[in-house]
């Protein structure tokens, strides 16, 4: 059984005699598109022997506005889809590397890839010349596998699933369908929870706070219901993202979170907060007083939420 999915940048990946399997991809975000050719990638693996690998970036951040999934995000997803192996390239090193430099030595001789997953747009080497014709062509010449996936479709609108979608529907808040986007996972973040000033707890609702990572998403800032992850434990509430202007003591997004029926000391433990649903934007109120009979407003539109939801709080 598969405890968690191992984590290799290239100059450490270790020999195989089995061969691998290799979804390749930037997979930021990890989408149903995605999730449908990596499970196909492990299946394969599985029947032929194969060790089952996905290939990602780093210092590659297409958008220019932050990762969906961390490297550490990515390797807890895959773990649940049973991926023995993440390959980490550093984008930097490699971006001018030819499209047959790239298969040749990195997919043939330091991956050993003797099967390969990919979606139609798959694009890579200097300018991204490289396609899925070259691919193509790569297998062939060695006789290896190949798979190109079409496109997933979703919704009535037939749209395209992308990183792009996601990012579109994040930046709106709509954290809903970037749930169902992606297979019903929520858009997360996690840190390890910090000091901050210790208003919320004099007003009678004290917070968890992660600091939102540098190379991270930042979503609509605003107040969402959340679920809260502290080891085994599923704890719920609300969670602020944003600089918390009604107090203007910040200059970095903070992910703020109010955890229903719990007041336990958490400082330097590493939770993990999903978002649910959207409730507000970011607000400046005229007085903190304001700013807590909307705190009370919101915990109870998140409690009716969860009780849509199945989950009943007191």
């Amino acid at each position: 059984m598969i405890e968690k999915t191992a984590v290799h940048f290239l100059d450490t990946l270790p020999y195989t005699f089995k061969g691998r399997a290799v979804a390749l991809g930037l997979f930021d975000g990890i989408h149903q598109g995605h999730i449908n050719i990596i499970k196909k990638m492990v299946r394969t693996a599985t029947l032929d022997g194969l060790t089952s690998c996905v290939q990602t970036f780093i210092n590659f951040d297409k958008a220019g506005t932050g990762l969906l999934t961390t490297i550490e995000e990515k390797r807890e997803i895959l773990s649940t889809l049973g991926v023995e192996e993440l390959l980490v390239l550093d984008f930097k090193a490699i971006k001018d590397m030819s499209p047959q430099q790239f298969c040749d030595d990195i997919l043939k001789m330091r991956v050993g890839a003797v099967s390969l997953f990919a979606g139609e747009d798959y694009r890579f080497g200097a300018k991204a010349a490289g396609n899925v014709d070259a691919l193509k062509e790569f297998v062939s010449a060695n006789s290896y596998d190949l798979e190109v996936f079409d496109d997933m479709l979703f919704g009535d609108s037939k749209r395209r699933m992308s990183s792009t979608w996601l990012r579109e529907a994040l930046a709106e808040g709509n954290v809903g369908l970037v749930r169902e986007l992606c297979g019903y996972r929520p858009f997360s973040y996690s840190g390890i929870v910090v000091e901050g000033n210790k208003l919320g707890r004099t007003m009678g609702f004290p917070t968890a706070n992660i600091i939102v990572p540098e190379d991270k998403f930042v979503v609509r800032r605003g107040v969402y219901t959340s679920r809260v992850m502290l080891g085994s434990q599923k704890l719920y509430g609300i969670t602020n993202i944003g600089l918390r202007p009604t107090v203007g003591d910040l200059t970095n997004d903070v992910v703020e979170t109010y955890i229903f029926d719990f007041n336990d000391d958490i400082y330097g433990a590493r939770i993990k907060v999903e978002l649910m649903d959207f409730i507000r934007p970011e607000k400046k109120f005229d007085s903190l007083d304001e700013l807590m009979a909307e705190v009370e407003a919101n915990k109870v539109q998140a409690k009716t939420f969860f009780a849509n939801e199945g989950i009943i709080i007191a």
